[in-house]
């Protein structure tokens, strides 16, 4: 795992984004197209802003994904993923597709299955992640399952997934926090060629600290990522502060 600890948040998403962007155009060199998920969340800002910034992609030939939304949200909901990624990435840039998770839909179960056969058969040339405060990669919550036979499904949130969406402003109340979500598994987005990994602010330094030096565990989601090739993580001073070295 190739880790860089930037001064601060602004640094950390300008580094980010740059490399992301390199990893596009080296993939994008041989003039096919190249498959992306993006995570969607407050700690990806300044990651994203870089990345739409960034020089010669042809985003034309990228195929996006997103890794969950919230059960029971319409695409227009201020608080929906896809409004997010909307507002931060694919009104600035044109994109070959962006394939959204509908998470209005009423047969939950009909949609994980539409979702699922759009994914790349053989995994995701890059994928975007962020690491909740709970460990959790995307709404993966601990434990979540290493070997889920599943690329997507519905899950119930915990509780400190939960707080951390109002921590994060999204929602001003514990009470107006989604219950349910819809999620990429763990062992889908594991088989990306390339992983990107973003944790900005203390308030991630103890899952952090507990992924990269704790025991890799169900009960910790994002300490799957040490058992990985090509996973480059970006943290800043604050979110490294809890690591014995």
């Amino acid at each position: 795992m190739d880790i860089q600890v930037a001064e601060n948040r602004a640094n950390l998403g300008s580094t980010a984004g740059k490399a992301i962007a390199a990893a596009m155009r080296n993939r994008l060199a041989g003039g096919g197209r190249i498959t992306m998920a993006f995570a969607a969340a407050p700690s990806q800002n300044e990651t994203l802003a870089t990345l739409i910034a960034e020089p010669g992609i042809d985003w034309n030939r990228v195929t996006a994904f997103h890794l969950d939304e919230y059960a029971g949200t319409s695409a227009d909901s201020v608080w929906s993923f896809r409004h997010y990624l909307r507002e931060r990435v694919f009104n600035h840039v044109t994109a070959g597709a962006f394939y959204e998770i509908r998470g209005e839909a009423k047969d939950r179960g009909a949609e994980c299955s539409r979702y699922a056969a759009l994914l790349p058969k053989d995994g995701f040339d890059i994928a975007l992640l962020g690491i909740g405060e709970n460990g959790h990669v995307a709404f993966n919550d601990p434990p979540c399952d290493f070997e889920d036979p599943e690329d997507i499904r519905v899950v119930k949130l915990d509780e400190a997934c939960r707080i951390q969406q109002v921590h994060d402003g999204a929602f001003y109340a514990l009470d107006r926090v989604p219950t349910h979500a819809f999620t990429l598994t763990v062992p889908l987005l594991m088989t990306a060629r390339e992983l990107f990994v973003m944790v900005p602010g203390q308030a991630k330094a103890v899952a952090v600290a507990l992924a990269l030096e704790g025991p890799v565990s169900q009960r910790c989601p994002a300490s799957i990522l040490r058992t990985r090739a090509r996973v480059s993580l970006f943290l800043d001073r604050d979110s490294a502060s809890l690591m014995s070295k």
